[in-house]
């Protein structure tokens, strides 16, 4: 699209937005103070059915946590409100679909952590993003820093009468979309999603805080796995492996009905997996005895 008057290098001015939501950003300015918290426990029974299938003959294992990546950015696709984010009190809908995450380098307490940020189009599906999430971890892990955390190393040079002004004035530049691009194409604030894969630690998912900076407007938590009691309406009862999900949304980019509906579309893709085979940009229908399934929605 053609970039208007009042659109920004990394997202379109939403020129059709109802009156409460152009005026919520002026009213409840920072988004850590607008974050709704969405907990869910999902059903892993088809997932770890398809990823046994999967990685028979794969020369790089399949992960829950690549197929809950897939999950999420097709979401995006999908529920494209959900990729929008509110900065400068305007609300915005992202150009690019993206997400972002922490690659721990060594599992131990001295192994440094690193940041990935990768973009999505339409055509990629759950065999690109497989591919390209294993190559970031190789080369994240095969190198000493990334994009982000040089940048962090310099400002930390700094003394601190210079690097206070300077702040405020990149969190100005924040505010109006002037951050340049070398900084937000790696920094993982900038990203459509933000997710941490607390399950590979052995923790189970909870609430992580939202940032003022950058334009991020979803963080998603990945728990750990576990088995439990799933009860039919009959009374009987089966032992399943379940996963403790969390994301934490900025609730003025859409509506709880919204929300409610986005968290259902992802569940049903999770209780799908093949069909994040297809193109992410592809539609997939929610079948109407599952668009009625709300979440609980709490203040984070």
């Amino acid at each position: 699209m053609k970039k208007k008057f009042g659109d920004r290098k990394d997202g379109t001015l939403v020129r059709d937005a109802d009156a409460m939501h152009v005026m919520i950003p002026h009213m409840f300015l920072h988004r850590c103070d607008n974050e709704a918290f969405i907990q869910e426990q999902l059903d892993l029974t088809a997932v770890e059915a398809y990823l046994a299938e999967k990685n028979v003959d794969a020369e790089e294992k399949y992960t829950v946590f690549q197929i809950c990546v897939t999950a999420m950015v097709k979401l995006l696709f999908l529920r494209p409100q959900l990729n929008r984010f509110i900065q400068g009190r305007r609300l915005y809908q992202r150009n690019v679909t993206s997400a972002s995450f922490v690659i721990k380098k060594k599992f131990s307490d001295t192994g440094g952590e690193g940041l990935a940020l990768l973009n999505f189009s339409p055509s990629d599906t759950l065999d690109s993003i497989h591919n390209r999430i294993t190559s970031q971890i190789s080369q994240n892990r095969a190198s000493d820093s990334d994009g982000t955390t040089d940048s962090l190393e310099l400002l930390c040079k700094l003394p601190q009468c210079i690097l206070r002004p300077l702040m405020g004035v990149l969190r100005w530049m924040d505010f109006h979309g002037w951050i340049p691009e070398s900084i937000a194409k790696t920094d993982p604030s900038y990203a459509s999603v933000f997710l941490t894969n607390l399950g590979s630690i052995n923790l189970n998912a909870a609430y992580h805080h939202l940032s003022n900076w950058g334009t991020n407007s979803l963080f998603a938590v990945i728990g750990s796995k576990h088995k439990t009691a799933v009860f039919s309406d009959d009374g009987s009862y089966e032992k399943r492996e379940l996963l403790d999900f969390a994301i934490t949304v900025d609730e003025r980019i859409a509506d709880g009905y919204y929300f409610a509906k986005s968290i259902a579309l992802l569940k049903y893709l999770l209780q799908n997996p093949e069909l994040l085979e297809l193109p992410l940009g592809e539609l997939v229908e929610l079948p109407q005895k599952d668009s009625n399934v709300t979440s609980t929605l709490q203040k984070g």
